[in-house]
């Protein structure tokens, strides 16, 4: 039972993690670049929900950073207003990798 109430609390985490991307999108000022990064984000930010649903991994670590990198580098959005998010994002990709290991590590047995 308790690997349902895990499974359940991830979904409800990346579920509240993709929404509080969307927000950080709505939030993104209404320029031209701001649009096109803020798009990129979206993409690989919201795909975390969805991988997890399919039993997938997020694309990669590497690009959401790069895409919030950007943001911040840019001058669109503040570092302070992304540290919470980037920490969660790499709270759920931990338990990901985990995760994907262990079952790599079961095929085995």
């Amino acid at each position: 039972m308790e690997k349902v109430n895990k499974a359940e609390e991830l979904r409800q985490r990346t579920k509240r993690f993709a929404i509080r991307i969307v927000n950080l999108f709505r939030s993104l000022p209404k320029t031209d670049e701001a649009r096109v990064i803020g798009r990129q984000v979206l993409r690989s930010g919201t795909s975390v929900a969805a991988n997890y649903r399919a039993v997938c991994r997020a694309r990669s670590k590497e690009e959401f950073i790069s895409k919030t990198g950007i943001l911040v580098e840019t001058g669109i959005v503040k570092k302070e207003k992304l540290a919470n998010l980037l920490q969660e994002a790499e709270e759920l990709l931990s338990i990901f990798a985990a995760s994907q290991k262990t079952a790599k590590s079961r095929i085995g047995d």
